[in-house]
């Protein structure tokens, strides 16, 4: 408890430092070092490791949220118990031991039937250990009850603030997209056309344009994987070039439904499909006209560290893999909020 109330205390002193000093702009002008005369400063770091920094202020914050929760649990069972002129310990017991009910032989047997690969041992070898692993759930399940009770009569006002999100800038200049120039949130994607999990992913951004409609600006950027997928670069050309002939949205479609073939013939014969100007087509990917485009997408993607695919960026918040729509839908949904 000692321990915890010191963690707190540290951490409110270093909040009232930092509102001492008068916010984000004179913290960006510390510095941090000073190298033959040239000087470092606190935003210098924070632009060459942004995200890296991010993430550490995030865990920390989940620590320190977690603590200041343990702790208040604290204050309010100390206050419980003396209240009712007991110990803590008593307390716990009358509250939550005592109601606990004695494990049966069926909820054992139901639990190792549902484990036993994980488990790799028989009934026998594992009853008492199952037992006393249902009671630990069962009593931490009480406590939680009975905290909650115990927090609903009580007013409890917490000032510990998250860290501010982090948003990368990601480049998007010249890169095809599609929906309002303007629109309140911009999604940009980094992709692979042989990645499976790509193209998984396809109606699910489909449908998250359609039931946000306008309101969602769509940016693309390759990032094709050659060590497992090596025709995906020549893929990523490929759509480039049907994009100088303003077909770089059907052919991009046509690419995932085909997905994994896209071989050179394969690619050539999409072309034909969406009705370009197969000639000028060829002519286009046989010169490589847009091989640094494409390479300049996957430098975007590794100064972001991006290491694979497909990763969203949602107006700069990073979410990776396929993921349900419900996922994209809860980001969306706060930076309208903020918009608004």
């Amino acid at each position: 408890m000692l321990q915890t109330k010191n963690l707190i205390l540290a951490v409110l002193s270093s909040v009232a430092v930092i509102v001492s000093t008068g916010g984000c702009d004179k913290e960006a002008r510390v510095i941090l070092a000073d190298v033959d005369g040239q000087i470092v400063y606190a935003s210098d770091l924070e632009k060459s490791a942004a995200k890296a920094l991010s993430e550490q202020r995030e865990r920390f914050y989940h620590l320190q949220k977690q603590k200041l929760e343990e702790y208040v649990d604290g204050v309010i069972l100390t206050r419980e118990a003396k209240k009712n002129g007991v110990s803590v310990e008593t307390l716990w017991d009358r509250e939550v031991g005592s109601k606990i009910m004695p494990i049966t032989d069926d909820e054992i047997e139901v639990f190792y039937r549902s484990n036993k690969s994980r488990l790799g041992m028989d009934l026998k070898e594992s009853r008492e250990q199952i037992r006393q692993f249902l009671r630990n759930k069962k009593i931490e399940a009480q406590k939680a009850l009975y905290l909650k009770s115990l927090r609903s009569n009580s007013r409890i006002e917490t000032y510990l603030k998250a860290p501010p999100l982090f948003r990368a800038e990601v480049p998007t200049a010249s890169a095809p997209s599609k929906g309002p120039e303007y629109a309140p949130v911009t999604i940009v994607k980094f992709e692979d056309y042989q990645c499976p999990f790509c193209k998984q992913v396809q109606p699910t951004v489909t449908e998250l344009i359609s039931r946000y409609n306008g309101k969602i600006r769509l940016v693309h950027k390759d990032l094709p994987l050659d060590n497992i997928h090596p025709w995906a670069r020549q893929a990523a050309e490929a759509a480039r070039c049907a994009g100088e002939q303003g077909g770089f949205w059907s052919y991009h479609d046509m690419l995932y439904a085909n997905s994994p073939y896209v071989g050179q013939e394969n690619l050539k014969g999409y072309a034909e499909e969406v009705g370009l100007d197969v000639n000028a087509f060829d002519r286009c990917l046989g010169s490589r006209k847009f091989k640094a485009v494409v390479q300049r997408d996957l430098t975007d993607g590794a100064q972001l560290g991006v290491t694979g695919t497909p990763t969203f960026f949602i107006n700069g918040r990073e979410i990776s893999g396929n993921q349900p729509l419900e996922a994209f839908e809860a980001i969306v949904d706060e930076e309208l909020g903020s918009a608004k």
